[in-house]
C-alpha cells in the first residue's frame, strides 16, 4: 500500500531530484524509496573490522590519475 509523504526540502535540492528523476526515468518518489532501501541495507549489513594497516592506507591515492585500465596494463606487463 502506498501512502503519501510530504517532504520539505531546499528548492535547489528539489530541482536536483527532478533532474535525476528525468535522467533516470524513475519518479522522485521511487528515487527516495530506493535511497531509503539502500540505507536500510547498509545498516543491516555486517560490519567488517578495518585493520590498522588498511586504515593507514586510506586516502593514499587521493588525487591520483590512475584508473582501472592502467592497473590492467600493469598486471599484463608484470605477468608477461
Amino acid at each position: 500500500m502506498n501512502t503519501r509523504l510530504t517532504l520539505r526540502l531546499d528548492e535547489k535540492l528539489i530541482a536536483s531530484a527532478k533532474r535525476h528523476s528525468a535522467a533516470s526515468g524513475r519518479s522522485v518518489s521511487q528515487l527516495v524509496a530506493d535511497f531509503i532501501s539502500l540505507l536500510e541495507a547498509q545498516s543491516t549489513s555486517t560490519d567488517v573490522e578495518v585493520t590498522p594497516r588498511v586504515r593507514a592506507l586510506r586516502g593514499v591515492l587521493a588525487g591520483s590519475e590512475l584508473d582501472e585500465g592502467e592497473y590492467r596494463r600493469h598486471l599484463e606487463n608484470k605477468h608477461l
